[in-house]
């Protein structure tokens, strides 16, 4: 019996709920339109057949079938299934738990009393969501300068990711209306896209800010946590505090070209949908946060804002009122970004990027509807301030509209590339400061343009005002309404402008610093602390242990440098054999019982390097002598020694003997033979010398020893 009942009531819910006839011919739209021309039946449908604007008795009954087809074909899915099938029923509620699936974890673990409800949840949603690597590096990273993007990282058969699944919704429906992209990943599908940004576990989620990814660590079940977690990721000082005593400051601010705008919010922190705003807008919009206090009050007395609600005011170049304002108690993020789009950029903004070019002077537009932009060349002086305020009040008088004519201005010094390819034609000035050109962009390169002679001159300020302004208006209008392209005769090509915003070498390094660290903090856990704190004491040991090491080795040096054995030598080195001691580099007197070791002896390969001297001249070129062999004391085929020719002068006088053609004897004198050099090969009996041309005076023939490898060939000992 209960069975019978049951099988009515969902038979009948079913008759009930089908009876809603095709959504199409309710609204009186074809299949294929769009979804504003959805919105648009609707609503004037519904204003005919609402009961309370309609006496019809059946009026009622038509509103609820409109508000029903409406729903339907707004909702993707539920049109989708109508369009297909021509199914038009709303999902069925849920069986009561008598009747519910079987599912056999259940009995396998009722004795612990644990059940599994996946039957609640599923991951439908995050399919829905979910990217691919190749979009999330073409659309989520470039996106990300602007709009921040949460993405979850997730699989089919991730447990914790079905407890997570409610808590997402939740997510979406707290960030998403406020401006924060929302994505799934599928971690098994895109395992190399989980690598890179560092996926420890699943669930995971990511905020993708700046084109960079930062790992979320905490607990995600708590929604306020998550909230907290992106407004912390923000960019330091996004929006500034502004009281009574710098307002003026910041409003006047404006020589960055950007446009102002002050948020009034009396609760504290700032909300996050505000930093989102100042985020999204921060490249021409510069913010400041007017709380509710004692050192605000003036502020809100001047601009007469409620103490009850928030408030949004833009300013331009004009501090007095703003340009555009709303208040409400929650003001609506579309609205916040309509009121900041309409008053995007300055009354005179400076041509200071490419990007700003493009915005103000688009390139490629038809001839019919062409831009025309004026531009004022000047420079960043005082001096040029009345001239450009003098356009820009211009501007603010100006009976043209945004779209037709843009008033701009040019530092010369700063763009020179953009004012020497308007100046490279005939009939330019020479000197283009302080006059403006009308210009209107063919394409990305190509520009039509003309020079605007003002008569007024840089002496002469403000007493010009009226006569410059019928000439500008005159030449506006003659380009703006001709018919013909020929009216700018001139054409000129053009290159990207320089960005005037880029950072300095010093501050791009700054700001690597602080992202790597940034990077560094974000990556390592608690787990990590201690193997981080580890390899940080090791390196800190081991630069500490070298720097130990080498102020050992200089005071070692220094203690050798006192006592006469320094490795450059002084008047009074002592080095070599039997005078004296060297640890680094040996240099030995060749005599008698030395003879067989440096000479005779030799390994095949080796040469001995004999310095000649006598006991007054020893101590003066040993010491250059050691200087300049200092570098090959690593080579292990050259041995150093010296020879005083004191004692050794017969050994000298045969060795040269041997060397003539014919034998006689030969007298030398002992003095003409200091500061030569040997080099000596015992066991394939040769030598080569080097003799200075002025051996008499020292200095001049210590200066001629600088490379060994001068050696002159001599002849052979055979």
């Amino acid at each position: 019996m209960k069975w019978t009942v049951t099988k009515f009531i969902l038979i009948l819910c079913v008759v009930v709920t089908s009876s809603l006839e095709d959504p199409y011919k309710i609204l009186g739209i074809h299949r294929s339109a769009t979804i504003p021309e959805i919105r648009k039946a609707y609503k004037q449908l519904a204003k005919e057949w609402h009961p309370d604007k309609n006496d019809d008795p059946a009026a009622e009954d038509r509103f609820v079938e409109i508000s029903k087809a409406y729903e339907l074909l707004t909702d993707p899915e539920r049109r989708k299934l109508f369009d297909t099938f021509g199914r038009v029923e709303e999902a069925r509620p849920r069986a009561e738990p008598q009747y519910r699936h079987y599912d056999p974890f259940d009995d396998i673990f009722a004795s612990s009393g644990f059940k599994f409800r996946f039957s609640d949840r599923d991951i439908t949603l995050f399919h829905k969501l979910s990217i691919t690597s190749r979009a999330y590096e073409n659309n989520i990273i470039p996106k990300s300068f602007r709009t921040p993007h949460l993405i979850l990282f997730y699989s089919d058969w991730c447990f914790p990711c079905l407890q997570v699944e409610p808590v997402w919704r939740r997510i979406m429906e707290e960030l998403e209306p406020i401006g924060i992209g929302i994505a799934t990943v599928h971690a098994e599908n895109e395992k190399a896209l989980a690598r890179k940004v560092g996926i420890p576990a699943l669930p995971s989620l990511i905020l993708v800010s700046e084109g960079r990814a930062r790992l979320y660590k905490e607990s995600l079940f708590s929604v306020q946590k998550v909230v907290e977690f992106v407004r912390y990721k923000l960019p330091y000082k996004l929006v500034s505090e502004v009281t009574d005593d710098n307002v003026d400051d910041f409003l006047n601010g404006w020589g960055d070209n950007k446009v102002r705008a002050l948020v009034f919010q009396r609760t504290q922190p700032l909300r996050l949908r505000y930093l989102i705003t100042a985020f999204y807008h921060r490249d021409r919009v510069a913010f400041g946060h007017v709380g509710a206090s004692e050192k605000t009050e003036e502020i809100r007395a001047k601009y007469q804002i409620s103490a009850s609600q928030d408030a949004l005011l833009v300013f331009n170049e004009m501090t007095e009122r703003p340009a555009a304002s709303v208040a409400m108690a929650d003001i609506p993020v579309h609205t916040m970004h309509d009121v900041i789009n309409t008053n995007y950029y300055l009354l005179l903004p400076r041509l200071s990027s490419q990007a700003l070019l493009d915005a103000l002077c688009p390139p490629g537009v038809s001839w019919s509807r062409k831009r025309i932009c004026v531009v004022l060349v000047c420079r960043d002086t005082p001096s040029h301030d009345p001239h450009r305020e003098s356009l820009r009040r211009f501007a603010s008088e100006s009976r043209y509209s945004k779209e037709r004519v843009r008033f701009m201005y040019v530092y010369q010094e700063r763009q020179p590339q953009f004012v020497s390819a308007l100046t490279a034609g005939d009939d330019s000035p020479v000197e283009p400061t302080l006059h403006v050109a009308l210009l209107c962009r063919r394409d990305e390169s190509h520009v039509k343009y003309e020079w605007l002679r003002l008569e007024e001159g840089e002496d002469r300020g403000w007493e010009c005002y009226n006569d410059t302004k019928l000439q500008l208006e005159a030449a506006i209008d003659r380009v703006l309404y001709a018919s013909s392209q020929q009216v700018l005769s001139k054409e000129a090509v053009i290159q990207d402008l320089i960005d005037e915003q880029t950072q300095g070498l010093i501050g791009r390094l700054f700001a690597k610093i602080l992202i790597s660290m940034e990077i560094l903090q974000d990556s390592l856990g608690k787990e990590h602390v201690l193997p981080a704190v580890s390899v940080l004491a090791s390196v800190i040991v081991i630069i500490a242990a070298g720097y130990l090491m080498s102020y050992l080795m200089k005071m070692e040096e220094a203690k050798f440098e006192s006592k006469g054995y320094c490795k450059g030598g002084g008047n009074g080195l002592k080095t070599g054999g039997l005078n004296g001691y060297n640890p680094e580099l040996k240099i030995h007197e060749m005599r008698a019982e030395t003879y067989n070791a440096l000479v005779h002896l030799l390994r095949p390969g080796c040469r001995t390097i004999l310095l000649l001297c006598d006991t007054q001249s020893k101590p003066k070129l040993l010491p250059k002598f050691h200087k300049y062999v200092w570098p090959y004391r690593k080579n292990k085929a050259l041995m150093f020694a010296t020879l005083n020719l004191d004692r050794g002068l017969g050994w000298y006088t045969e060795l040269l003997g041997q060397s003539l053609s014919e034998p006689r004897k030969l007298n030398i004198n002992p003095r003409n033979c200091v500061g030569t050099v040997l080099a000596l090969n015992g066991m394939r009996k040769y030598f080569c010398v080097y003799h200075a041309k002025h051996p008499e005076g020292a200095n001049r023939a210590n200066g001629r020893m600088k490379k060994i490898e001068g050696i002159k060939t001599a002849n052979s000992m055979r």
